[in-house]
């Protein structure tokens, strides 16, 4: 009775309680990824979400912007979809693997983080969003030819922690929790480059990128893109596991890694069929990402057959006439991950990106897996 009556007067007194009490249940987030395609109404389910990652606005001039013009529109038809699940919060995702070449611009100083942090409270409150998901691809590194520095180690902390500063300030006034994530590279190199340790105080979760392992365009041989365990026989021993650990001894707590998956795959040409292709050189083909929609309707049954890596609980599929290797996440795999998390006490589950499994199988096997864990907490 005591317990209850302690909830009850945090219920009272502190109008935001409910959103801190949901942080402890675990995270099933999507991004959503339609820069150029108008969403209705009902295209996404977000009864099967907890939150939502709309990707992706730019920087300009030091200032977040709309990254194409149907982000209002987009936007509103997410934030709608609040009144049918009022625990789904809407974040707006900024950066990305193609437009993070000003974020070492913008967290230079003081003032330029200032200025980027005033644009971000102002297109929250126009959009009527709950947070915003920094996507920093990479801090310290070059990415795909972007600007950085070596101060970007600590100046990506330096951002955190004045946008936390920010939000606290607003919270106090509306009584409204306003997040704050970070996609994170699942590598040596990312934590090498950043202060993960004490990022982690100032943000809600870490969205662990556990996926592009392997790519066709920077491995000449193949691999599991998206491996849960370590196979012995991986030249690179790379997983999610490992990654899992190493931010956790880089000072991240489990309960804030948000453990990425993806919903695509990648393809390699020319692979030889020892070990039906697993581990063999390989070359670029001209379609190398392949959404699972894609994949269950035109590579399965039809020339390519599904083989399991028991050692790392994934799947890949060989196509000996073609010679085509294909690394990707299945149902089979997914529900292992998502066991993982539950097993691990990580702090759930985010996918890039929503479209990339038109038939929902994806999204179902997580919640199938996840969702009981939810409602247990609620």
């Amino acid at each position: 009775m005591k317990t209850r009556a302690v909830i009850l007067a945090l219920l009272t007194f502190l109008p935001f309680a409910p959103n801190a009490l949901c942080a402890a249940r675990p995270v099933i987030c999507a991004y959503v990824f339609t820069q150029e395609t108008p969403l209705e109404p009902g295209q996404v389910d977000a009864s099967k979400l907890t939150r939502i990652n709309y990707a992706f606005a730019n920087i300009d001039r030091g200032r977040i912007v709309e990254g194409a013009p149907l982000t209002a529109g987009n936007l509103a038809v997410l934030t709608a979809m609040r009144r049918d699940n009022p625990n789904l919060t809407v974040l707006i995702s900024v950066g990305g693997w193609l437009w993070s070449g000003r974020f070492s611009d913008m967290a230079l100083t003081p003032a330029s983080r200032a200025t980027f942090i005033d644009s971000v409270v102002s297109f929250l409150s126009r959009y009527d969003l709950d947070g915003l998901d920094i996507d920093w691809e990479y801090p310290g590194q070059p990415g795909v030819g972007n600007k950085f520095r070596p101060e970007d180690k600590q100046n990506y902390t330096s951002l955190v922690k004045e946008l936390r500063a920010r939000f606290d300030s607003i919270e106090k006034k509306t009584h409204r929790h306003l997040y704050l994530t970070v996609a994170a590279g699942a590598n040596t190199d990312f934590l090498d480059n950043t202060e993960m340790g004490q990022v982690q105080k100032y943000v809600d979760t870490v969205n662990l990128m556990g996926y592009d392992y392997y790519e066709p365009t920077d491995d000449k041989i193949t691999g599991n893109h998206a491996p849960l365990l370590t196979d012995p026989a991986d030249p690179k021993a790379i997983s999610v596991d490992r990654s899992v650990t190493e931010f956790e001894k880089a000072g991240v707590p489990a309960t804030k890694l948000v453990l990425g998956v993806p919903f695509y795959g990648h393809v390699w040409g020319k692979v030889l069929a020892t070990s039906h292709g697993l581990f063999q050189p390989g070359q670029p083909v001209p379609n190398i990402y392949a959404n699972y929609g894609n994949i269950v309707f035109s590579m399965l049954g039809q020339g390519y057959t599904r083989y399991w890596d028991d050692a790392s609980s994934v799947p890949y599929l060989y196509n000996a006439d073609k010679q085509i290797f294909v690394s990707y996440e299945d149902p089979q795999s997914l529900a292992l991950k998502c066991k993982y998390v539950l097993d691990h006490h990580l702090g759930g589950v985010m996918f890039w990106d929503y479209a990339g499994d038109p038939s929902g199988a994806l999204l179902n096997t997580i919640n199938a897996t996840l969702r009981p864990a939810i409602k247990g907490k609620r």
